[in-house]
Protein backbone atom coordinates (compact mmCIF):
# COMPACT_ATOMS: atom_id res chain seq x y z
CA UNK A 1 0.00 0.00 0.00
CA UNK A 2 1.56 3.43 -1.33
CA UNK A 3 1.91 6.03 1.19
CA UNK A 4 -0.08 9.24 0.87
CA UNK A 5 2.34 12.33 0.91
CA UNK A 6 1.45 15.75 1.66
CA UNK A 7 1.48 18.39 -0.45
CA UNK A 8 3.22 21.92 0.90
CA UNK A 9 -0.09 23.30 1.75
CA UNK A 10 -1.42 20.22 3.68
CA UNK A 11 1.27 19.83 6.08
CA UNK A 12 1.99 21.79 9.20
CA UNK A 13 4.59 23.88 7.64
CA UNK A 14 6.13 24.39 4.31
CA UNK A 15 9.34 24.02 5.68
CA UNK A 16 9.83 21.69 8.59
CA UNK A 17 12.99 22.81 10.90
CA UNK A 18 16.32 20.29 9.96
CA UNK A 19 17.09 21.05 13.49
CA UNK A 20 13.76 19.81 15.54
CA UNK A 21 14.48 16.08 16.90
CA UNK A 22 11.00 14.31 16.78
CA UNK A 23 9.92 13.04 20.55
CA UNK A 24 9.11 10.05 21.52
CA UNK A 25 5.29 9.30 22.39
CA UNK A 26 5.88 7.55 25.69
CA UNK A 27 8.70 8.90 27.34
CA UNK A 28 8.74 12.12 25.66
CA UNK A 29 12.72 12.74 25.13
CA UNK A 30 13.65 14.40 22.11
CA UNK A 31 15.43 11.45 20.30
CA UNK A 32 17.05 11.21 16.34
CA UNK A 33 14.11 8.34 14.75
CA UNK A 34 11.15 7.18 15.86
CA UNK A 35 8.86 4.56 15.05
CA UNK A 36 5.12 4.18 14.05
CA UNK A 37 3.81 1.98 17.47
CA UNK A 38 -0.30 0.58 16.50
CA UNK A 39 -1.77 1.44 20.25
CA UNK A 40 -3.98 -1.67 19.53
CA UNK A 41 -1.62 -4.36 17.84
CA UNK A 42 -2.29 -5.03 14.14
CA UNK A 43 -3.20 -8.74 15.04
CA UNK A 44 -5.56 -7.85 17.64
CA UNK A 45 -7.89 -5.72 14.71
CA UNK A 46 -5.77 -2.46 14.78
CA UNK A 47 -4.23 -2.62 11.42
CA UNK A 48 -6.11 1.09 10.62
CA UNK A 49 -6.29 2.32 14.35
CA UNK A 50 -4.58 5.26 16.00
CA UNK A 51 -0.81 5.16 16.14
CA UNK A 52 2.08 6.87 18.20
CA UNK A 53 5.47 7.77 17.20
CA UNK A 54 8.10 5.99 19.82
CA UNK A 55 11.45 5.43 20.04
CA UNK A 56 13.03 2.46 19.85
CA UNK A 57 13.89 1.48 23.39
CA UNK A 58 10.44 2.45 24.20
CA UNK A 59 8.73 0.67 21.48
CA UNK A 60 10.99 -2.40 22.34
CA UNK A 61 10.19 -2.25 26.08
CA UNK A 62 6.47 -2.20 25.13
CA UNK A 63 6.21 -5.20 23.58
CA UNK A 64 8.59 -6.66 25.43
CA UNK A 65 6.58 -6.45 29.28
CA UNK A 66 3.18 -6.28 27.62
CA UNK A 67 1.37 -9.32 25.81
CA UNK A 68 -0.51 -7.99 22.56
CA UNK A 69 -3.82 -8.79 24.18
CA UNK A 70 -2.86 -7.12 26.98
CA UNK A 71 -1.88 -3.59 24.65
CA UNK A 72 -5.19 -4.10 23.10
CA UNK A 73 -7.44 -4.39 25.64
CA UNK A 74 -6.11 -2.53 28.77
CA UNK A 75 -3.06 -0.12 27.06
CA UNK A 76 -4.92 1.42 23.78
CA UNK A 77 -3.63 5.25 24.81
CA UNK A 78 -0.66 6.29 25.90
CA UNK A 79 -2.17 7.78 28.67
CA UNK A 80 -2.93 3.55 29.89
CA UNK A 81 0.52 2.82 28.68
CA UNK A 82 2.13 5.81 30.61
CA UNK A 83 0.10 3.97 33.64
CA UNK A 84 0.94 0.30 33.12
CA UNK A 85 2.32 -0.81 36.38
CA UNK A 86 5.10 -3.34 34.06
CA UNK A 87 6.66 -0.44 32.36
CA UNK A 88 6.76 2.22 35.41
CA UNK A 89 10.61 1.10 36.28
CA UNK A 90 11.44 1.40 32.92
CA UNK A 91 10.21 4.73 32.25
CA UNK A 92 11.53 5.71 34.96
CA UNK A 93 15.04 5.03 33.89
CA UNK A 94 14.61 6.31 30.57
CA UNK A 95 13.84 9.41 30.94
CA UNK A 96 17.27 10.11 32.78
CA UNK A 97 18.85 8.39 29.57
CA UNK A 98 20.27 9.84 26.26
CA UNK A 99 20.50 6.20 24.95
CA UNK A 100 18.88 5.98 21.25
CA UNK A 101 19.36 2.14 20.51
CA UNK A 102 19.14 -0.72 23.43
CA UNK A 103 19.10 -4.52 22.75
CA UNK A 104 16.82 -6.89 24.76
CA UNK A 105 18.11 -9.69 25.25
CA UNK A 106 15.62 -12.71 25.04
CA UNK A 107 16.21 -16.20 25.25
CA UNK A 108 16.34 -17.79 21.45
CA UNK A 109 12.87 -19.79 21.18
Amino acid sequence: MARRRLRPAEGPSAQPSLSANPCCGLCEREVQATSRHHLVPREEGGRYGPTVDLCQPCHSSVHRFLSNRALARQYATVEALRTAEELQTYLRWIKRQRVERITNRRGRR
